[in-house]
């Protein structure tokens, strides 16, 4: 690694940081909260900031990550006023993790009980009080469902869009939403909030054609469209930057390379590494601990996972604080890159790749890929240094290829199925998706086919307005449409019971320990269902159940226990929507035919015919592909299938699957599949067709 401007290649990983460091601590730990909140970076912009928002209806703020905007601003609109007379500002997160240990933190910092005063509310878990709460945090996904039973949003006075950097669907989505709500609500104020941002970009699409009249104050008392805000103070502490002197061929492996030679070479200070997925993620784990380092000041390594399937509990460990004689390694996947705070980080390693999801709307299939981190991205990760005192960002890639790299990430809106946006878009109102004023228009293929996946679905009438009930139904359900369908037709399939459990443990995710030991695959099997995944999960949810939720029965069966508690948490919940909308929960015992009957009624657009040569063909779009090794039909044979979820690793795989009779395709969607009867004595056979009646407009 070599910082531009040193003697050379290897030199600063033995660079010396203040040496009569013994303990690395938060300088300002033990300060008062009043009095370290004063010393974040932001705290010099707090009347600026309320200055502007008395002035301006919409605000850009630009500040360098580590400054403090996402625990200060909204605790400024707290103590300014903002929140009273029962109204409540609210700070939008793109995830879970940063949703709940932000309203920790400013609870803490507030003297006040998280939950009451402030508060957070994710999908699933809500920790707020609809009388208390002033200040709350939430997922954008959150935002966008409150505005079902409040379109104006009327209880808000200010919302704030944080780490607006990242483009996230549901971010854009909810900035578009909320400049057609500030049309009807004059009081409403919006923030819009990251340490890298595009912010005329942002101004540009608030302001629209007509130009600002000048500074304020403004005449008649009329208020300003949008302003841009930039901080000029950026983290507490500065961080210095390495690259590597010529490219790696195996960041993993350098990675736990560089976090070793920190070990023994600096000074204490917790490590941050930043990785693609949760398979790094443990494999670099697994490695530092089988190889353990000797430390440099009597250290002991302790390195703990954080990526966004653990569950909450586990993700906390990586937030606790660091014990007397350990260095804290934290192996993270991008989870980690905003908004979070993790104490003790002074060093940062940055694998400089990312692992996103794309998507081909022509095949109706989701591409896994590991490329390159954008520039703005980068930035973000060494911004996790810094923050306890001068710290140190290690890039796994050469100074020439990081300036190279694109500024910003392509909008998830570009590159995602949008069939759950949509039909959310159709609930809050927005009859014409086609011209909705998105801060990032998505390709005119991926509407089209969410369009015909709804109407398919029976979501979308002729006309392509929202069914009643149905479509409005399935809004309301915090799940992807296939899935509301199939828990809303499972009533009168006769397997309601069912389709809870398994609405709630795709909800959820590795329900089984993936930890790499030999007989997790033995354990999966050990529950299996010859028809397929699904009825596997209710297998394994019906045992954890009999089993009065027993840790000890998970542990001794290699099934996540925390995944399975979240799992019965989440199935109450839907069993409370279910029941709303007059489904009655009733079981189909073990009469398999009638639960996959019900599944093929909502996931028809899903299915795969067995090939001669083992591979499976889709029939709508006649991709082959694989069913995943982890499926318990992994190599059954199984000459029709319905399928989860279709995504590209390596292959293309099939996830969630489970075998059905080709006849029940025509019979659950005569408009989507023609029954082909058998031929001489051959097979039947289905095929797909175009829909019997298109939709007359969109």
């Amino acid at each position: 690694m070599w910082k531009p401007g040193t003697k050379g290649p290897g030199a600063t990983i033995e660079r010396a940081v203040d040496e009569k460091c013994d303990v690395i601590v938060n300088k300002m730990k033990h300060l008062p909260i009043s009095v370290q909140r004063k010393k974040l970076p932001i705290y010099k912009n707090r009347s600026h900031i309320l200055y502007l928002l008395e002035n301006y209806r919409t605000i850009i703020v630009v500040g360098e990550t580590g400054s403090g905007k996402s625990t200060q601003i909204p605790q400024y609109l707290f103590e300014a006023g903002w929140a009273d007379g029962g109204r409540v500002v609210i700070c939008t997160q793109p995830r879970r993790v940063a949703a709940t240990t932000l309203a920790a933190r400013v609870a803490q910092e507030m003297g006040v009980e998280l939950g009451k005063e402030c508060g957070y509310s994710i999908r699933f878990d809500n920790m707020t009080d609809h009388f208390r709460t002033r200040v709350k945090f939430m997922t954008d996904g959150i935002l966008l469902r409150e505005m079902m039973s409040d379109p104006l949003l009327s209880r808000y006075s200010v919302i704030m869009v944080d780490e607006a950097h990242e483009r996230g669907i549901y971010s854009d989505i909810a900035i578009g939403l909320l400049k057609k709500i500030q049309r009807k609500r004059k009081d409403l104020r919006i923030i819009v909030s990251s340490a890298t941002l595009d912010a005329e970009a942002f101004k540009n699409f608030f302001q629209g054609d007509k130009p600002e009249p000048g500074p304020p104050p403004f005449k008649d008392g009329k208020l300003g469209r949008v302003t841009v805000m930039s901080m000029e103070a950026g983290r507490i502490y500065p961080v210095d930057v390495h690259y590597l002197s010529d490219p790696c061929q195996d960041y993993v492996k350098v990675c736990v390379e560089t976090v070793n030679a920190i070990h023994a070479r600096e000074p204490p200070g917790d490590i941050l590494v930043f990785l693609t997925g949760a398979e790094e993620v443990n494999y670099v784990i697994s490695a530092l601990h089988a190889e353990p380092v000797e430390g440099a000041h009597g250290l002991t390594i302790s390195a703990c996972p954080l990526y966004a399937a653990l569950a909450v509990e586990r993700q906390m460990e990586a937030f606790a604080d660091t014990p007397a004689g350990i260095r804290k390694v934290v192996v993270a996947t991008n989870i980690a890159e905003t908004s979070v705070t993790i104490p003790g980080i002074v060093y940062v390693l940055d694998c400089m790749f990312v692992k996103i999801k794309s998507y081909n709307a022509k095949l109706g299939v989701d591409y896994l890929t590991v490329m390159p981190v954008s520039a703005a991205s980068a930035v973000q990760r060494s911004g996790r240094a810094g923050r306890v005192r001068s710290g140190k960002a290690y890039r796994m890639c050469t100074e020439k290829d990081f300036r190279s790299l694109p500024v910003a990430s392509i909008p998830e809106m570009q590159r995602s199925d949008l069939v759950a946006v949509i039909l959310q878009l159709k609930a809050l109102g927005v009859d014409d998706v086609l011209h909705f004023d998105f801060p990032s228009p998505p390709p005119a293929l991926s509407l089209a086919r969410a369009l015909e996946i709804l109407y398919a679905l029976g979501a979308l009438d002729d006309d392509a307005k929202l069914t009643e009930p149905l479509g409005l139904q399935m809004a309301e359900f915090p799940l992807e449409p296939p899935l509301a369908k199939f828990l809303l037709s499972s009533g009168k399939g006769g397997c309601s019971e069912e389709a809870l459990t398994i609405a709630a443990m795709f909800s959820v995710q590795n329900v089984f320990v993936q930890d790499g030991a030999a007989d997790e695959k033995s354990a999966r099997r050990h529950y299996a269902v010859r028809e397929g995944d699904q009825l596997t999960l209710v297998n394994v949810y019906n045992a954890f159940e009999s089993s009065k939720r027993s840790q000890q029965w998970c542990q001794a069966r290699r099934v996540n226990y925390r995944s399975m508690t979240r799992a019965c948490e989440t199935r109450k919940q839907l069993a409370a929507y279910v029941s709303k909308l007059g489904v009655p929960l009733v079981s189909c015992g073990r009469e398999s035919e009638v639960l996959r009957r019900c599944i093929a009624g909502a996931f028809f657009c899903n299915a795969a015919k067995l090939e001669a040569d083992g591979a499976y063909k889709t029939i709508r779009g006649e991709q082959r592909v694989q069913i995943h090794p982890v499926s318990v039909m992994h190599q059954r044979g199984a000459q029709w299938v319905l399928y989860h979820e279709l995504i590209v690793t390596t292959k293309p795989y099939i996830i969630g699957v489970c075998s059905i009779e080709p006849h029940w395709l025509s019979e659950v969607a005569p408009h989507f599949y023609r029954f082909k009867p058998p031929k001489g004595g051959g097979t039947p056979d289905v095929e797909g067709q175009p829909p019997a009646k298109q939709m007359r407009k969109t």
